[in-house]
């Protein structure tokens, strides 16, 4: 009886027509050619150039910021190359009121969104006053508990719901955390509330070591966000034009009163994890590296404009030593800040509330500071 009664309600037939349903969205294939001729860009010439500027300034980013960590003078840093696409393209779709909960990956998209390069190495070493935001730029600093970025972003767009705000409120995790309880509270409660929310997955393959596979039994990321009632896509993330697309429509969606997205952008990290000991070697193989660098976003944008004749070596070296040079100064700007004190993270932790306990010790280095 029991398996009359499932044939004749087919849940798994039914889960397969959901999953079959997730084709990968893709405008610009690996050669930097258009395959998707419907889809409505509407970026003009100068647009595509400054799309393009930020991502090859990123990776130089990125490439400095690994040799300053490895020369002691960056803390904590997750690197970004191979992900520009999925980061910058999709941050290119916001408006500057629109507001940004990243994860620790994604300072990239603060930085574009006007936290000062100086403050985002100052987040890096851990020092205070690289969580000062500028109280014009929309982002609240990295979030480091996986995933908890989820609820927090449900929360801001339904504040924006509820002033009338015409923003919405982005936010990113990787495949890891959609892992987590807080990816699912995050769109659940965003979807019960129809708040103007885009939640992007970028997909890049490993939660540190643990390859996607081994997190879930689902065929994609995006399929989970069908569970929420809220409308979910999956884009080829090394594409920036999909990613762009896929964001200014979850954009227009929710400013229009429609809820929130989930796009679950399909990339890969080629550097570690992190910085802090992290060996992908031991996990990936060189074949699916070479594999994954064919898709590379910068070398199939760069092949795609410079058809257009709007991109030339020239350019990018332009670009390159812009950003060797503003690297540079931001390093100095970052050298410069006041050495943090413990005291000061007394004070900001307890401000004139410190328990009795701590009171004594706070007396026993503001004496060993003062000296």
């Amino acid at each position: 009886m029991a398996a009359k009664n499932a044939k004749q309600l087919g849940p798994v037939e039914t889960l397969h027509a959901i999953e079959e349903k997730f084709e990968m969205f893709q405008i610009l294939n690996e050669e930097g050619e258009i395959v998707n001729k419907d889809a409505e860009v509407n970026l003009s010439d100068d647009e595509l150039v400054e799309l393009m500027r930020r991502m090859v300034y990123t990776r130089i980013l990125d490439q400095r910021s690994i040799s300053l960590n490895r020369q002691g003078r960056l803390g904590f840093y997750a690197p970004t190359a191979g992900q520009e696409a999925s980061q910058l393209a999709s941050h290119f779709a916001l408006e500057k009121e629109d507001f940004i909960l990243p994860g620790y990956r994604d300072v990239p998209q603060m930085i574009w969104h006007g936290l000062p390069l100086s403050q985002a190495f100052l987040f890096s070493r851990g020092h205070f006053m690289g969580n000062q935001i500028p109280e014009d730029v929309k982002v609240i600093p990295p979030q480091i508990i996986i995933g908890a970025q989820f609820v927090q972003a449900a929360g801001v767009a339904l504040g924006m719901q509820k002033r009338g705000k015409k923003s919405v409120a982005v936010t990113y995790t990787g495949d890891g955390g959609s892992s987590q309880g807080d990816f699912y509270e995050g769109i659940n409660f965003a979807g019960a509330f129809r708040s103007p929310a885009i939640f992007i997955v970028q997909n890049n393959q490993f939660a540190i070591s643990t390859p996607r596979e081994l997190q879930t039994a689902a065929k994609t990321i995006a399929q989970k966000g069908i569970a929420a009632g809220i409308p979910s896509i999956l884009v080829d993330g090394m594409d920036p034009l999909a990613v762009y697309v896929a964001t200014r429509d979850a954009r227009e969606r929710a400013v229009n009163g429609e809820g929130p997205t989930l796009i679950e952008a399909l990339c890969y990290r080629y550097g570690p994890h992190t910085m802090a000991g992290d060996d992908p070697t031991r996990y990936r193989t060189s074949e699916t590296d070479s594999e994954w660098e064919k898709k590379d976003p910068i070398v199939r944008f760069r092949m795609y404009l410079e058809a257009k004749k709007l991109w030339n070596e020239e350019k990018e070296n332009e670009v390159i030593e812009q950003a060797k040079e503003e690297i540079k100064a931001a390093i100095k700007t970052a050298d410069a800040a006041p050495k943090q004190k413990v005291t000061d993270l007394m004070e900001f932790m307890y401000g004139d509330e410190m328990p009795f306990n701590l009171k004594e010790q706070y007396e026993i280095y503001k004496e060993k500071e003062s000296k």
